[in-house]
């Protein structure tokens, strides 16, 4: 079956690289990936996939930092006018633009999931001649939309390993699930799909990612390490406005507020058992020097090397925003932006992984692991697996970066996607027959 694999990855190598070159001109950030997403749904329908989208696969109220309603329908409209089918959009409102699809197999057979992000970064891209996108004509025409991490990648991928696999399908037993998730930046959308149980029922679940700390074409790390669970949150405080030199007495400074709980936030304890972090990474606020200012947030993120610790830090920097509100006459709200699970892998699901590498020969550089250096809300979808006794891994692909991720200049070599399919859809495959 290796060779059939990699016979049909090889023959899908320029559909995919046209694929991602569309899919990194019409650049969609996340919770408005329609273009996208119709796309992915109307190429699994058209494969013999069960496509389920929209408030099927999304729990609403597990959606963080969600665009406004007006933002949405705009962007929704712009998918249609590039190109979108307006009936798979119209399934997507809200921003739910998560899609699953789904093929069972004539045998019984595990429930394995494969996932893919689609969002791009909240970015200017480069438009100078040295960035291939820019020269060759097919960099972002979406205003402060860039796919600089290499998602659109993942998502031509994640279609061609949908496409071999349902090449195979006479030859494989279960079930087959290719979960395409919204919202990775700002680890937002993969909370809402594990909350509506889409992988409720999956024996093994694996997720990839293009480059990170593998730059070289041909290596691999079939296990990821460095997972950081995270929380983050905007924390509004609202004073009471007052003249900074007639009546400062009347006044309830937000600003102030603001300060106190940045400052102490930085001093929560750092955890015994692992990995804790702590940050503000933005801080704004009032409307003139001789205001006392009414209004100020600050934009916080906690971590931890797993969910428990991720969630000691976040109680305590909870606490210390509301004591700081308190203590300064103003009131808080919070809302929370993001959010990922902590975990690590399952090293009987490494080794077969690694075993298949082995076998094919197309990624001879195999690491015995990589660090993801963060968070990666992939990271949901594992944590729930394994506590309901499934399996998980997250396999990196190095491929050469011309810039860092989330950089403007960034791009990769496309080169990666042959072995990059070929492992992914043999990984599956040997599940698939295996059990």
């Amino acid at each position: 079956m290796d060779a059939k694999i990699i016979q049909a990855a090889t023959a899908l190598k320029d559909k995919t690289v046209a694929r991602r070159r569309d899919f990194h001109k019409h650049a969609e950030v996340a919770w408005t990936e329609f273009r996208t997403a119709a796309y992915v749904a109307q190429t699994l329908t058209d494969l013999g996939y069960q496509v389920s989208t929209g408030v099927d696969v999304h729990d609403e109220a597990s959606m963080m930092g969600v665009p406004s309603k007006a933002e949405l329908e705009k962007q929704m409209q712009r998918a249609i006018d590039q190109g979108a089918d307006k009936a798979w959009v119209d399934k997507m409102a809200g921003g739910k633009t998560g899609v699953v699809g789904v093929m069972k197999f004539a045998k019984p057979g595990p429930t394995v999931a494969l996932r893919v992000d689609m969002d791009a970064n909240d970015l200017t891209e480069a438009t100078e001649e040295k960035h291939r996108p820019f020269r060759e004509g097919f960099s972002s025409v979406n205003k402060a939309a860039m796919h600089a991490c290499g998602h659109d990648g993942h998502t031509s991928i994640g279609l061609a390993v949908a496409e071999v696999l349902a090449g195979l399908k006479d030859e494989l037993a279960g079930t087959i699930k290719m979960i395409f998730q919204p919202a990775e930046e700002g680890v937002r959308g993969a909370k809402a799909m594990m909350a509506k149980g889409v992988v409720d029922d999956v024996n093994y679940v694996v997720g990839m990612h293009l480059g990170v700390n593998l730059r070289k074409t041909g290596q691999v790390a079939c296990r990821t390490e460095g997972f950081l669970a995270t929380t983050k949150v905007d924390a509004t405080f609202t004073g009471v406005p007052a003249h900074a030199g007639a009546a400062p007495e009347t006044g309830k400074n937000a600003i102030l507020a603001a300060c106190t709980a940045t400052l102490n936030l930085h001093a929560i304890s750092r955890h015994s058992q692992g990995i804790s972090r702590v940050n503000v990474g933005v801080i704004q606020g009032g409307s003139g020097r001789n205001v006392i200012p009414a209004n100020a947030v600050i934009k916080v993120e906690t971590r931890g090397v797993n969910s428990e610790i991720n969630e000691y830090v976040y109680n305590e920097a909870v606490r210390i925003i509301e004591a700081a509100a308190m203590m300064q006459g103003c009131s808080v709200k919070m809302e929370l932006m993001g959010g990922a699970a902590g975990c690590g892998n399952d090293d009987a699901l490494v080794e077969r992984i690694r075993k298949v590498a082995e076998r094919q020969k197309l990624l001879p550089d195999i690491l015995p692991s990589g660090n993801i250096g963060g968070s990666e809300d992939c990271a949901y979808f594992m944590e729930r697996v394994q506590k309901n006794g499934g399996q998980a891994a997250f396999v990196m692909i190095g491929t050469e970066l011309a810039a860092g991720h989330h950089d403007g200049f960034f791009d990769f070599n496309e080169d990666a996607f042959v072995p990059a399919i070929a492992l992914m859809s043999g990984a599956a495959a040997d599940l698939l027959t295996q059990g």
